[in-house]
């Protein structure tokens, strides 16, 4: 009987680095979605001071006329 050579379970170098390529892209993807959540973040907060502006004024407008007026009041209306 001849004598059966064992197969490597190592990957070569050309596998190992593709897989490592695959591995920061995937980082890179993950990195660049989160900074496109923070920026998304970032542009979302003066419309949230905005409509608290706006909901406070229609608030103290509304002592004196209806809810009606007072929105109209507060979006530049006369």
């Amino acid at each position: 009987m001849g004598i059966k050579k064992k197969k490597s379970k190592r990957c070569s170098i050309q596998k190992r680095l593709l897989w490592y390529v695959f591995g920061a892209v995937g980082l890179g993807a993950r990195g660049l979605a989160a900074l496109a959540l923070v920026a998304i973040a970032l542009k979302m907060s003066p419309l949230k001071n905005e409509a608290r502006l706006f909901n406070d004024c229609v608030k103290e407008q509304s002592t004196n006329k209806s809810i009606s007026e007072s929105v109209r009041f507060c979006n530049g209306g006369n």
